[in-house]
């Protein structure tokens, strides 16, 4: 008997609800949080008696992926799963946004979601989800019986345009190629003025609210007093950077980019103040985004269509490696900034 899941939006949350039903090729639930398996995959595996996967560490086939627990902030991380029809649950609260928005439907992707949220259905509600599988297989034979004379009609009009010779000809392809490209352009200006309101005005605000924070209450000097060992000299950076490198917090401290927007606004603070020498800023921007992109390794792969075996040797190599080229950067940025 299988057993059925519903997973709910969580309190602020967006999307969904999804429905779970694992079969024999369907086994799996993968993690992909940066730190383990969040307790949100592990229960809708135990729920839905399939196993939970770290996919940082063994990458699956997405045939085999029932749903996917993600804690993105909103950039492409939460799009990839959704794009890929993978049931996605994010366990942050994130209404669609980033370049991939489009993908996040609310059949397919649900956020803010907790443990508290899942819900289990026992066998009973198969032949309910028979009968709507077998709705859903039907519904397109009908429309395409209703829509057939339609899409004959669009087909045959299509090709008189094509044939059409001459002035008349040449006016008719000059309008379809204007008509075109407008759309074109209005899309892309729909999608840039999507992008600029979802993920750069709001952390704008944020940035100009760090920072009156900052300056009202003099935390940041305090902050400064602590960081200005490390970010004043050029083996205080590259510690710095070795430190935001190490493959077990990489991981963690890229997701949103909140620590090397929260370091990064501190040190820019003091270099401006003329606490820190200006020839730093190069170096120290080196220095805190050392972890960049870490967290987007094994999905920048899946997106690639990387085989399992390439992912679980390629997301080990690139954490690792950054071990080495982070603090090199470092170096290579203080020399390069000579004469600031």
């Amino acid at each position: 008997m299988s057993k059925t899941v519903i997973v709910h939006k969580g309190k602020g949350g967006w999307g969904g609800p999804l429905t779970l039903v694992p079969d024999a090729k369907k086994r799996y639930v993968i993690s992909v949080t940066g730190g383990g398996i969040h307790p949100v995959a592990e229960k809708i595996a135990q729920l839905t008696g399939t196993t939970a996967v770290d996919a940082f560490k063994n990458p699956v086939e997405k045939e085999e992926t029932l749903a996917a627990v993600i804690d993105c902030g909103g950039t492409a991380r939460c799009g990839t799963y959704p794009r890929m029809r993978i049931p996605t649950v994010n366990v942050k609260l994130q209404a669609p946004s980033g370049p991939l928005a489009k993908f996040m439907t609310e059949d397919i992707f649900v956020s803010g979601t907790t443990v508290n949220d899942l819900e289990l259905i026992n066998g009973n509600s198969s032949s309910l989800e028979e009968t709507v599988v077998q709705e859903i297989k039907e519904e397109p034979i009908v429309r395409e019986m209703e829509e057939a004379t339609p899409e004959a009609a669009a087909t045959a009009s299509e090709e008189s345009y094509e044939n059409k010779k001459g002035f008349i000809g040449l006016i008719d392809k000059i309008g379809r190629a204007a008509g075109s490209f407008i759309n074109i352009m209005y899309q892309a200006g729909r999608e840039t003025i999507e992008t600029v309101m979802t993920n750069i005005l709001p952390f704008m605000a944020f940035v100009a609210t760090l920072i009156g924070i900052i300056n009202y209450t003099g935390i940041g000097d305090l902050i400064a007093k602590v960081l200005s060992p490390l970010a004043g000299s050029l083996i205080g950076l590259v510690i710095l950077g070795l430190i935001t490198s190490l493959p077990f917090l990489s991981p963690l401290l890229a997701p949103g980019a909140v620590i090397a927007s929260v370091i990064g606004l501190l040190i820019g603070t003091e270099i401006a103040n003329g606490t820190i020498p200006a020839h730093y800023a190069l170096p120290a921007l080196f220095a805190i985004n050392s972890q960049v992109g870490c967290d987007f390794a094994p999905v920048g792969m899946t997106l690639g269509e990387a085989d399992p075996a390439t992912i679980s040797s390629g997301v080990p190599s690139i954490l690792f490696s950054r071990v080495l080229t982070g603090p090199l950067a470092v170096v290579v940025a203080y020399f390069m900034s000579f004469g600031l």
